[in-house]
């Protein structure tokens, strides 16, 4: 289960009494408004704060929708984390950042919070511009270790005694980059906390008195002091240490799952009740001060403390905004299917009519909507959890073997796998084809999520295809053509619904590199790669202008271009991609070869971070609605015609 691969939901009538609709009561938390402040409170007061601090998250993500289960479960663990170390000073990295909402509040932004995710408002991930508090900016899993190992050696480096603390997620864990970073720490015998927030019992159910006292115990100076004390005596006998660690390791691993954290280095406490603040705040305080790679195993409950999502911890991993009681239905819009929705019935489809097609993803088979298939074809269906290198390296050793891997994968998390999108597929010009979701602006996620580049690193990739569908019928129609293209080839397509196009049943292919005139008009032609084409032919129709449908990046279609440049004063090229190195760029670069002197706009994302808003919003930022792309056209068309 990817941690970041879910839609927003809607929370359903029976669970609104849930969630408070008036701000909560919450004296104790009015005095915590900071970490300082925090601790100056006393021990026993804490509980209490834990449960304030609940319901004030829980009424302030009905406000205004996001994250929901994860931040639950981590009530009692941020607290203690906040009471026991010196923060900001002291370093804490969230991995991911989807459970940071409790840590935002006591972190001077609880008045912020109904600004969260909205424009100019309170980021939805941690980020070191936002709050001195938010020590490395996060959004993408299993960064923590490997930036807080970092940080203390840093903190080494300047004779400063501050710590260094990650708190990482059982499914951030499955990446590879989390392991190597286990792995170096043990190297450098790094002072540092990782500790790992198991939410899915995944690694262990062994929770309860015994394991708590154990980590207690285990944790404590005593036992350090003992055990170091030991080596030094033992060390003097050949052997005899060595077999008194054995000894030591084997005893816990009867007791505790952590004999594949002790082999890596790291002295493993737990695993322990991450609800519980007393043995919280024990065990943290014993593990403080200790010396080399220190790694607390600590169990939580996602969703905690809200009975429907901690029976469906997926399914409330996030929610949006609840309407005000009493408010007036309005109707919604007719739209089409989700693009998401428009790959998993085409997946299903096409592994009907071929055996040898395989579905992989890293770990999002909700987001990118590969439940369905999952259940119909189970052995073709494979979840490398959050592993986006070897999602791809795996793909392409199944096309060695003459299979048809598709890859489902985000434009973000493609990212994460670059150096296997070229040296493992496309040197070797293998049949993998890829499925890129989320490509553009994404909203309010911000910037770490938005598909801002995939057209740029694709397009300077040798034998790559590129298609950009502008509704769902061309999406189903490029993915057939892809997955029969002889190499590597990839569909880009945004979040959310298309214009409701009507979907063709077939698996009929198109023909490559050849695109569409959509409207015929004069001066000004439209170039679009994707889903802006509604918003070009709404200008267009204002403009009396030209709209073509590209459909093809890579290949382009040169021959319609040229038609273009000469039939036209202006083009214009339109994409939901920054223009450094995009399509329009394979359209200057084509003009410019060929040595066509018509000018060219370009409009797409600009070279600068789009912070997260409403998705309407941002593309008005950029120009890439309606009313932007007439008024860039209408400012290009005077300066090239100045009026006497």
């Amino acid at each position: 289960m990817h941690l970041y691969a879910f839609e927003l939901i809607r929370l359903m009538p029976t669970t609104f009494h849930e969630i408070p609709r008036e701000r909560p009561l919450t004296p104790l938390l009015d005095r915590a408004s900071t970490p300082d402040q925090l601790r100056r409170l006393g021990e026993a007061e804490l509980e209490t704060l834990a449960d304030e601090l609940r319901q004030y998250l829980l009424y302030t993500v009905g406000q205004t929708g996001g994250h929901f289960g994860a931040g639950l479960g981590v009530i009692e663990l941020t607290v203690a984390l906040h009471y026991v170390f010196d923060t900001p000073d002291d370093r804490l990295v969230w991995d991911v950042g989807h459970q940071a909402y409790p840590h935002k509040i006591l972190t001077g932004r609880r008045e912020q919070m109904s600004t969260l995710r909205q424009k100019d408002g309170v980021a939805a991930f941690p980020r070191r511009s936002e709050s001195p508090y938010d020590t490395f900016g996060v959004g993408h899993s299993s960064t923590s270790i490997s930036a807080a190992m970092g940080m203390a050696l840093g903190a080494k480096l300047q004779g400063s005694k501050r710590k260094s603390v990650a708190v990482i997620g059982d499914g951030a864990l499955t990446a590879g980059m989390a392991f190597e970073a286990l792995n170096h720490a043990s190297d450098l015998k790094t002072d540092m906390l990782v500790i790992l927030n198991d939410n899915d019992m995944s690694i262990s159910r062994n929770v309860g008195g015994l394991s708590n006292y154990l980590a207690k115990l285990l944790s404590s100076r005593t036992y350090a002091s003992m055990r170091e004390g030991s080596k030094k005596v033992l060390s003097r006998l050949p052997g005899a240490w060595e077999i008194a660690r054995k000894t030591e390791e084997h005893a816990k691993g009867m007791l505790v799952p952590g004999t594949l954290f002790e082999e890596l280095g790291w002295n493993y406490i737990g695993p322990i009740d991450g609800h519980d603040l007393p043995t919280l705040l024990a065990t943290l305080r014993n593990m403080r001060d200790l010396e080399g790679p220190q790694f607390l195993h600590v169990i939580t409950k996602k969703g905690k403390g809200f009975s429907p999502a901690e029976a469906d911890p997926i399914g409330y991993h996030a929610i949006t905004k609840l309407d005000p009681i009493n408010a007036p239905v309005v109707p919604k819009k007719p739209s089409g299917p989700k693009y998401s929705s428009v790959f998993g019935q085409w997946l299903c489809d096409m592994a009907e009519a071929d055996p040898l097609l395989v579905g992989i993803t890293p770990a999002m088979k909700e987001g990118s909507d590969l439940i369905a298939f999952s259940e119909r074809f189970p052995e073709r269906y494979m979840d490398v959890a959050i592993a986006e290198q070897h999602a791809v390296t795996l793909a392409a050793g199944l096309a060695c073997e003459g299979a048809k891997p598709v890859v489902a994968i985000y434009s973000t998390f493609l990212q994460r796998a670059y150096d296997q999108l070229i040296h493992d597929v496309a040197v070797q010009h293998l049949d993998v084809l890829f499925a890129i979701d989320r490509a553009g602006l994404v909203g309010e996620d911000g910037p770490t999520h938005a598909g801002s580049f995939d057209i740029s690193f694709l397009r300077c990739i040798p034998g790559m295809l590129i298609m950009t569908p502008s509704d769902e019928n061309e999406m189903r129609r490029m993915l057939t053509t892809g997955y029969r293209f002889n190499g590597p080839a990839t569909v880009r397509y945004p979040r959310g619904t298309g214009p409701n196009a009507t979907i063709e049943a077939g698996l009929e292919p198109l023909e490559i590199g050849k695109g569409i005139v959509r409207r015929k008009g004069q001066n000004v032609a439209m170039l679009v790669f994707g889903v802006q084409l509604a918003d070009a032919l709404q200008a267009a129709e204002k403009l009396d202008a030209t709209v073509v449908d590209m459909r093809f990046v890579k290949p382009l279609d040169e021959a319609l271009v040229r038609e273009m440049a000469s039939q036209h004063e202006l083009l214009v090229s339109i994409e939901e991609n920054t223009i450094m190195g995009g399509a329009g760029s394979a359209v200057s670069e084509f003009l410019a070869d060929a040595n066509l002197r018509t000018p060219i706009l370009h409009l797409g994302l600009p070279d600068y971070y789009v912070e997260h808003a409403k998705p309407a919003q941002m593309l008005a930022e950029c120009g890439l609605d309606s009313a932007g792309i007439e008024a860039s056209i209408t400012q290009r068309l005077n300066l090239l015609n100045p009026q006497d």
